[in-house]
């Protein structure tokens, strides 16, 4: 037998806001997090741009030692993942059996940053002076394994890596676990600091990232004139829960899940497929778990990068499951944040549950000329009070990994 599972916290560290309240705001304000790199020079680079943190410091939030045996993407999901059990009234020690609380968190790269400066001290001073912490601070999953180990989560406790759908697949994942009894509660979503010198040298080599100096022209999902993605960092992290166990609790629910897609392209290894067949079927799937039609969807948060292809067979994917409606609304949180990799999808998640609640739909920031083959209607120029019911949020990951969750205005 399936249970219903609600949202009943919320984290987010994101390039417009340090917290949930702070990247709301920055959301209904139409702030963008995009500006000149900060974190190293990059006069030998074309791509100056990125979504970086701003006035963010770990030991903020984080003791000394905790910190330095973490790297960036760690503490993100450590950081978001305090906001959000602290949020959900969470109490391990006397209320809940841990074996029954998980936590699903991933991260699509892990720490470039550590694997750069080891290689360094490899060549440079010998296999000797290699940090004994190097693998367990690199590798993606101590996301995931310092999350559980900081709030004594021991229920399931994985890490997806699906590159640009890591949260999304995360978020869904843990749907799974609650709705067919595996936990109560997980603590779900992602984390990513890919803003090195590698990271941009990668991405800028597959011709991927915008390279132009308007830091609010950068990132422009939909647009005609649009050249590339912008880089972002941070966390999105949400719990997740049983909805009889949370009433018992009698904790404020944001939200219900009721929908999960889960596909893949088989096709290329960085382009979807040009008929956004497998895109269109993840949504497709999750609209049928949730017992709903394709009309009822009011809104997608599309996964939106504003690279040619992308924008293009997404919304394909989108014309080919609901036609080409004027009532349904479309934009991308990657205008304000850039892309966050593992953690856009969660972040984005975060974004369809407070639209769900606030009944608010951000307009796509930036945009303004929408590509013909884009046939989406694309909330540009201002956000949209309107009530909504069932929301979709989308990501697409290098390797032909979608993924899509489908989110309700909770109701007893």
């Amino acid at each position: 037998m399936s249970r219903r599972v609600v949202v009943t916290g919320l984290g987010a560290l994101t390039p417009i806001g340090n917290n949930v309240e702070e990247f709301w705001a920055g959301i209904k304000e139409g702030k963008v997090g995009i500006d000149k790199i900060t974190k190293f020079d990059t006069e030998e680079f074309s791509v100056k741009l990125a979504a970086e943190l701003k006035g963010f410091d770990p030991l903020d939030y984080l003791d000394f030692k905790e910190a330095k045996r973490m790297e960036d993407f760690s503490r993100y999901a450590v950081i978001a993942a305090k906001e959000a059990f602290e949020d959900s009234k969470l109490n391990m020690e006397e209320e809940e059996d841990p074996y029954r609380v998980g936590c699903i968190v991933g991260s699509g790269i892990g720490s470039l940053q550590r694997m750069r400066a080891e290689h360094s001290t490899l060549l440079n001073k010998g296999p000797g002076r290699v940090k004994p912490l190097f693998v367990p601070m690199m590798i993606s999953n101590m996301a995931a394994g310092n999350v559980s180990i900081k709030f004594g989560l021991k229920g399931k406790c994985t890490n997806v890596v699906t590159a640009c759908a890591t949260g999304t697949h995360c978020i869904g994942d843990a749907f799974k676990a609650i709705k067919y009894d595996d936990a109560d509660v997980i603590v779900a979503g992602g984390a990513e600091s890919t803003i090195d010198p590698l990271g941009i040298a990668g991405f800028t080599s597959m011709t991927a990232l915008a390279t132009g100096s308007d830091r609010l022209k950068a990132s422009i999902p939909f647009d005609k004139n649009r050249t590339g993605f912008v880089l972002g960092e941070g966390s999105g992290i949400v719990v997740l829960e049983e909805l009889e166990h949370a009433k018992k609790r009698n904790v404020h629910i944001y939200a219900e899940v009721v929908g999960y897609g889960a596909t893949s392209d088989a096709y290329h290894i960085t382009s979807p497929a040009e008929d956004g067949a497998g895109a269109a079927k993840s949504m497709e799937i999750a609209i049928k778990e949730a017992g709903i039609e394709s009309k009822d969807i009011e809104y997608i948060n599309a996964h939106g990068t504003s690279t040619k292809l992308n924008d293009k067979f997404e919304s394909r994917a989108i014309n080919t499951v609901f036609g080409e409606r004027d009532d349904l609304y479309v934009n991308s949180t990657k205008s304000m944040t850039g892309h966050m990799l593992g953690a856009a999808g969660a972040v984005e998640f975060v974004v369809c549950v407070k639209s769900v609640e606030d009944g608010y739909i951000h307009q796509t920031v930036g945009t303004e000329n929408i590509d013909e083959e884009c046939k989406v209607n694309v909330q540009i120029g201002s956000g949209l009070k309107k009530d909504i019911k069932y929301a979709l949020s989308n990501s697409l990951g290098f390797g032909g990994h979608n993924a899509t969750l489908l989110v309700k205005k909770y109701e007893e």
